[in-house]
């Protein structure tokens, strides 16, 4: 996959990431070059995970059918969520506007989420914080 996961017409493209494991048929994606987050846009498939160093999930971004990114289901610090804890991992899902990337709002994993989530969550404690119902 090259430039922003997206494909040139008819020009050949440096690959950013390399596909290094699936986790329940989802390719696990790790950045080339530098190359750290995941596309903002996907061409050959709807979901990416990102693992960290240590083999736990990381993130994992979810895409519509028109390739734009939608959501992120995530596990690391989230201050704005975790009274200012920049250290603390949380589970919290980033809800994209198609229109405006910037605006990405963040709330606490639900317990409804965290099920149907879960089994892409590799390493992730069952404890891990997340919202409470």
């Amino acid at each position: 996959m090259g430039g922003r996961g997206t494909f040139a017409v008819g020009n050949k493209v440096e690959y950013t990431y390399e596909t290094v494991d699936k986790i329940e048929g989802v390719k696990v994606l790790h950045g080339l070059n530098g190359k750290h987050g995941l596309p903002a846009e996907a061409h050959s498939s709807m979901v990416y995970i990102k693992l960290k160093p240590n083999g736990v999930f990381h993130e994992m971004r979810i895409y519509d059918e028109d390739h734009y990114l939608i959501r992120e289901v995530a596990y690391h610090p989230e201050p704005n969520l975790n009274h200012g804890n920049r250290v603390e991992n949380v589970l919290h899902i980033h809800e994209y506007q198609r229109d405006d990337f910037e605006n990405r709002p963040a709330h606490l994993m639900t317990e409804a989420e965290y099920a149907k989530y879960k089994k892409f969550l590799k390493g992730v404690p069952t404890n891990a914080k997340r919202q409470r119902q």
